[in-house]
């Protein structure tokens, strides 16, 4: 049975008090949702047999080669994750049976041969962001990356220097790690963004003290898709000899990256963005003009010092076969999702009152971001059942706060609560697309006639001007 034909319009759960305290509102508001679920009334006894079975066969088919076989999601979450490519899991698959030995032991055969493939990994790591495999240094993923940089740098320096800069549109991690900062007596700058959620230059170059180390602004946002100006960025460091990190994460092997043309001095980045394996990635760390760190995990002196511990030869070969595939493919997976991304922003723009967030031309296609005025978000999501997707970052999706991101920018509660983000990737399709586009738009009316509203707004009333009484 397909998971679509089993509740096609799953009972909405509407939540309209964060709009509306008056009395008489709430009361239509009530009466609206008891008529729309009186329709669905007749379907809530088999309702859990039915999602019940759809769970059990979602698990029992979640290992077949073609996952879209009518009992899983479209998935359109590739900011969170990305599917593994086959080709990926073919490399990893040789290290979990005869390629099995430790890669640090350098005494006998089976070390050595692992070391190599590590080696080689290593350097399809560096050749995609036009790095030296010398300055490649392996991590569980960009968020230890990502604190081994804001935390490495400044504690390095900290006699002369206790200054960094980072934006409030950063990534959880980058945040939460400057907070740590603070706490050890360090200053922080955090630059606001624009309604286009991009940075300013002359703000940026005006926070910068004498006792600056470290900038860090990331390339590509995660939530609404935004490219900063990354090499006019690391221009300005450079002159004011300043390090400069970036967040890679959802930037590499997605746009032209390049450390040495961009000055970049640490980047992270992470393997499971890019169709690689989970648990695995890496920060880049520029050896001339040297940058030094205190490391975050110690032990056995591997990777340089700078991170101890034994890697995973089935993720490093899986992660450096990702980043070889995907300078390969980056011409056709560029083109290919920006024209779906096109088709899927004409399809949902076109639904009145819906806004992109974010800058429409500094912006990376494969993330889109829009606003549906009068409903909310997580009403939206259980409604779209049939459909992965997400309201903000994956990192702090248990929150049920409006996105910060979206703050910045300028946006109000409501609207940020309003907001949806959609992922496309290398294995999304045009029959998805549309089918997304058509879902949407049904699935928006019908909560927006569960309104009070809504109806106000067809009935041309300005919203700015009710006075909302309270309890």
């Amino acid at each position: 049975m397909h998971l679509r034909a089993l509740r096609p319009f799953p009972r909405p759960l509407l939540s309209s008090k964060r709009f509306v305290s008056s009395t008489t509102v709430q009361r239509a508001a009530t009466a609206t949702a008891s008529a729309a679920n009186d329709l669905v009334e007749d379907d809530i006894a088999s309702s859990a047999q039915q999602q019940k079975f759809a769970s059990e066969t979602i698990a029992n088919n979640a290992f077949k080669a073609n996952p879209l076989n009518g009992t899983r999601p479209i998935y359109l979450d590739m900011q969170a994750t990305t599917p593994t490519d086959p080709r990926v899991l073919d490399k990893m698959l040789q290290f979990y049976t005869g390629l099995y030995g430790n890669p640090h032991s350098n005494t006998h055969s089976y070390g050595w041969e692992t070391d190599k493939e590590i080696e080689s990994a290593r350097k399809r790591v560096a050749d995609l962001i036009g790095a030296d495999p010398k300055e490649i240094i392996f991590t569980s993923g960009a968020t230890e990356s990502n604190n081994m940089a804001i935390k490495g740098v400044p504690r390095f320096y900290q006699k002369t220097k206790k200054h960094i800069i980072t934006v409030k549109t950063e990534h959880k991690c980058i945040l939460d790690s400057a907070r740590h900062l603070q706490d050890e007596g360090f200053d922080v700058t955090y630059l606001s963004v624009n309604s286009d959620g991009l940075i300013d230059l002359e703000q940026l170059e005006k926070a910068i003290r004498k006792d600056t180390c470290l900038v860090s602004v990331m390339a590509v946002n995660n939530e609404i898709g935004v490219v900063q100006p990354i090499e006019e960025i690391g221009k300005i460091c450079r002159k004011h000899k300043v390090f400069f990190h970036s967040d890679c994460a959802q930037a590499v092997g997605k746009i032209p990256l390049d450390v040495n043309k961009m000055n970049i001095d640490l980047m992270s980045i992470s393997s499971h963005k890019i169709y690689g394996p989970k648990g695995i990635g890496a920060i880049y760390v520029r050896r001339r003009p040297r940058v030094r760190l205190d490391p975050i995990i110690t032990g056995g002196g591997q990777e340089r010092g700078l991170r101890s511990g034994t890697l995973a030869p089935p993720l490093v070969t899986g992660f450096g076969e990702a980043c070889r595939l995907i300078k390969e493919d980056m011409d056709y997976d560029q083109a290919h999702i920006k024209r779906l991304s096109k088709r899927l922003m004409d399809g949902l723009l076109s639904i009145e009152h819906t806004q992109l967030n974010g800058s429409k031309v500094h912006r990376y296609p494969g993330c889109v971001n829009v606003s549906f005025a009068y409903i909310e978000g997580e009403s939206l999501l259980m409604a779209l059942k049939d459909i992965a997707l997400s309201s903000g970052s994956a990192c702090t999706s248990a929150s049920l706060e409006p996105s910060y991101v979206l703050h910045a920018l300028g946006a109000d509660d409501a609207l940020a609560h309003s907001s949806i983000r959609f992922g496309i990737g290398r294995f999304t399709t045009e029959e998805e697309i549309d089918y997304v586009i058509k879902a949407i738009h049904e699935r928006v009316e019908f909560l927006r006639e569960l309104s009070p509203l809504w109806e106000m707004v067809k009935e041309g009333i300005d919203l700015d001007t009710i006075e909302w009484s309270g309890h």
